[in-house]
């Protein structure tokens, strides 16, 4: 298939839409279901790259949920905690595989951004992978190939028409790289550059000691910008993307964006929301956004009479702020990137509220001295790449 006819573009105005090989070859995808549109390629070209290149870069397989063109969530495939197969709502005895482990941590990071999202995985997508994203909101699929069982299985969502694409896993993109605006074309060089330990060597900070599992950590922070709409900033634990703030003209927002969503992942590990007494039968989506609602400063918006009701069996005592304060303080190990240098301290500041022990950004600010001496002051370890990682 040399080319393919799209709906429409970006909007139902922009017509008309196709996605084609610029030499006349042969695109390096397949269909297999549905009819993906314009962002939804957009989607899954940018997040294929990412989950390559994460497993690329650590071994392991990696997986991405995608929104808008920038991931909301990307991790690599470790076993679930218990914990973890509550607030992703797996099932106690449900088998799963490294691939579906990745992707419902990917999809877990930030269930309200991951909402009707693009899911990418780095290998070929298997029955426990398709039936987790068949019970998710979600618009499609890319992967390297899927098993018959799998195909069968993402074919009934969406009554038959959700979108499933496989992408050549060989394909190598031409070394340049092409975009019109407004009807001017602009050229540059693909963005090949290799993200790998040896980037994380110029360690700046009085403390130096970065151990493997950082080591990791920062790789799919930094991997993970690399595809983030900029101004970006990237929180990471236990090698999952739990807080990613993109497109920010302040860095300070970029680093309280993905800051707060990190927090908001913690919080749904406290005691007190793992213990809520959901009514029987409730959708995913109505329980996430009760989750995030009572986690919130504006709990009482579930908590009031005529509201709780919908949601719970009775009605849960709210988290208080110093209960949210003290159980966000707990959060250690967290590893944040950032896709251009941190200009001031407050950065370190606002990134060590949320249990980061560990930053790697590129350096080449003025003020350098003074984002080092905030990490001293904390104790953070913090690694200087030298590479900005803009992506628009």
């Amino acid at each position: 298939m040399k080319e393919l006819e799209l709906k429409y573009g970006c909007n139902p105005n922009q017509k008309p839409a196709k996605i084609f090989m610029p030499d006349g070859g042969e695109l390096p995808l397949r269909v297999l279901n549905g009819r993906p549109g314009y962002i939804n390629f957009l989607d899954a070209l940018n997040s294929w790259q990412l989950v390559r290149e994460l497993k690329g870069a650590t071994g392991m397989p990696a997986a991405a949920s995608f929104k808008h063109v920038s991931p909301a969530g990307a991790a690599l495939g470790q076993p679930l905690e218990d914990w973890e197969r509550k607030i992703y709502f797996v099932a106690d005895d449900a088998q799963l595989s490294p691939i579906a482990c990745a992707y419902i941590r990917a999809r877990g990071s930030d269930r309200l951004c991951s909402y009707g999202d693009w899911a990418a995985l780095s290998e070929p997508c298997d029955a426990a992978t398709a039936a987790y994203l068949k019970e998710e909101v979600s618009d499609g699929v890319i992967a390297p190939g899927y098993t018959d069982e799998a195909l069968a299985i993402l074919k009934t969502k969406k009554k038959g028409n959700y979108n499933v694409v496989e992408i050549d896993a060989d394909y190598v993109c031409a070394p340049q790289e092409y975009k019109d605006v407004f009807g001017i074309r602009f050229e540059q060089g693909h963005n090949f550059f290799k993200i790998d330990d040896a980037l994380l060597a110029n360690i700046v900070t009085k403390n130096k000691d970065l151990p493997e599992a950082a080591k990791r950590d920062m790789l799919v922070s930094l991997i993970t910008l690399k595809y983030t709409q900029s101004n970006s900033v990237c929180y990471v634990k236990n090698g999952q993307a739990i807080g990613v703030g993109a497109g920010q003209q302040s860095r300070i927002h970029c680093t309280r964006l993905a800051g707060q969503k990190a927090d908001n992942w913690f919080m749904r590990r406290h005691p007190k929301v793992l213990a809520l007494p959901f009514i029987d039968g409730i959708r995913r989506p109505d329980r996430d956004n009760a989750i995030d609602v009572y986690t919130s400063d504006e709990y009482d918006d579930v908590l009031r009479d005529g509201a709780w009701q919908l949601v719970f069996k009775e009605r849960p005592a709210p988290l208080t702020a110093e209960e949210k304060k003290a159980w966000i303080a707990t959060q250690t190990g967290v590893t944040v990137g950032s896709d251009a240098f941190f200009p001031f301290g407050d950065n370190v500041e606002r990134a060590r509220k949320s249990g980061v022990q560990y930053i790697a950004e590129p350096g080449g600010s003025i003020r350098d001295d003074n984002v080092i001496e905030t990490a001293d002051k904390y104790g953070i370890v913090m690694a200087f790449t030298g590479m900005r990682l803009f992506h628009h």
